[in-house]
């Protein structure tokens, strides 16, 4: 490379023609092309470490299989190898500058790689950034591979990784339900469907319902990731393996299995596994489901908080800031608020992943790079959202147990319970009076002589009425 005046630049070449590099960067020509072309989201690669992460650690699988094949030789393979192992470490992530949406299917991701860790190796073996005639960015740090299986595998490692934090997220969230679903356990209420007076329940009832929708999509979640296991890595362009040596794929999958500790295996189809992205597409539905569920479960914690004093207030969500500018002592239920929208934004990324999915032609799909992007971010936001859910709502929430008992012993509900004594037509006669005189159910029944003070309050128990066992 011919470096210009003062060395504050060097100069790099690419079929387009020449362009000058700052002499300090890792990246090279490739990239800085890219920075050019795709401002996008103002948001860059270092972004998202675990694709970074997953990227050096295809890069350093791929060194091991060609030195171990004869096509690497031992120096080069160990600078790479090294620089790596750098990278992985947190290293010169800054360096991953361009655009995560871009065209070319995710080829500027994998030359901004390919620079990055030439030049680290580069200087590990004493030479200087862009002297690639000692070790090149793609004869050396992408031999045996194409953008088109190195990338893809490095997504699906990233996908893996990026999701266990959503998952102990979401058990973080289960768990304070479980915990409200103990402490309100024999705490009677009003259960209600159509929004309507319905039977009683307890608020444990509730909460514990909360837990088990959480705990089923975990397991939804986990078991989908078993779909991005299988790499397409030794496809190379379009999965026939073209430039890739026997043995290769094989051999590569192996050093990544070490590398990540994940249960890896090569698709048995090259062909198919290069050109489809149905795992995303699945992931992504199941994103969808957690965040419809999480969604669902605010939609209740709104209305169940309602009022203070016009509402339901079943119940009270801690206060975690003023809730207007014009009206004093408005607290608004600011947290379901703010998941509810993530929700909704899952919702669109999950769009995103179907429509670019289906967009994908012949033997490959250029699209992967909004996938991943679009994937990427639910997962944080599902992260986060989850967490700030669990501690600052559902943790602090607080009901009046008074209030609610007398908001059941009051409800036209409550002779459902008595039904198997009293009959249908006796039952619908309570309810009517009390519908329309307001007095309470007990209080009719005790009037009329139905039932004595003992047997009611034996029906109208906690433990019979939201059907407790110990």
């Amino acid at each position: 490379m011919i470096q210009s005046q003062l060395a504050a630049t060097r100069v790099e070449h690419d079929l387009i023609g020449d362009l000058d590099i700052p002499a300090e960067a890792y990246w090279g020509v490739h990239t800085l092309r890219a920075k050019h072309n795709f401002d996008i989201t103002g948001t860059q690669l270092s972004g998202n470490p675990y694709l970074i992460r997953a990227l050096a650690r295809v890069k350093q699988a791929a060194a091991r299989a060609n030195y171990e094949l004869g096509l690497l030789s031992a120096e080069r393979a160990a600078a790479i190898d090294a620089a790596c192992e750098r990278i992985v470490a947190g290293e010169l992530h800054e360096q991953f500058i361009i655009d995560p949406i871009q065209g070319g299917a995710g080829t500027s991701t994998n030359m901004n790689a390919n620079e990055v860790i030439a030049n680290l190796a580069l200087e590990i073996m004493g030479h200087a950034k862009g002297e690639y005639q000692y070790l090149h960015p793609n004869d050396h740090v992408n031999l045996s591979q194409s953008t088109n299986d190195a990338y893809p595998t490095a997504v699906n490692i990233a996908t893996h990784f990026a999701t266990q934090p959503l998952l102990e997220a979401m058990e973080v969230l289960q768990d304070s339900c479980l915990a409200k679903a103990e402490e309100f356990r024999t705490v009677v209420k009003m259960g209600r469907t159509q929004l309507q007076d319905a039977v009683p329940m307890t608020v444990g009832q509730e909460f514990g319902g909360w837990a088990v929708t959480l705990g089923e999509d975990r397991a939804r979640l986990a078991e989908s990731l078993s779909l991005v296991t299988e790499i397409n890595l030794g496809a190379t362009a379009i999965g026939t393996g073209l430039n890739a040596p026997a043995g290769y794929a094989a051999s590569a999958c192996r050093h990544l299995r070490e590398l990540t500790g994940l249960p890896l295996t090569t698709s048995p189809d090259l062909i198919e596994a290069t050109s489809d992205v149905g795992a995303f597409v699945h992931l992504s539905g199941v994103l969808k489901r957690v965040a419809l569920k999480i969604s669902k479960i605010c939609n209740d914690l709104r209305l169940l908080s309602s009022g203070p004093r016009a509402g339901l207030n079943d119940l009270h969500l801690p206060a975690v800031q003023s809730g207007s500018s014009i009206m004093p002592g408005k607290v608004n239920p600011v947290i379901p608020e703010v998941v509810n929208q993530i929700a909704y934004q899952v919702v669109g990324h999950d769009l995103t992943v179907t429509m670019a999915a289906e967009g994908g032609q012949l033997q490959l799909n250029a699209f992967e790079p909004v996938i991943a992007h679009s994937i990427g971010l639910s997962l944080k936001h599902l992260t986060n959202g989850c967490l700030t859910l669990a501690t600052r709502c559902i943790d602090g929430i607080t009901v009046d147990e008074d209030a609610l008992r007398r908001a059941v012993e009051n409800s036209i509900g409550l002779v459902t319970a008595l039904n198997p004594r009293l009959g249908y037509s006796a039952s619908t006669a309570i309810a009517m009076e009390a519908l329309h005189t307001g007095r309470g159910v007990a209080e009719l029944v005790l009037e009329r002589g139905l039932l004595s003070a003992e047997e009611l309050n034996e029906l109208l128990s906690p433990e019979r009425l939201a059907n407790l066992s110990d």
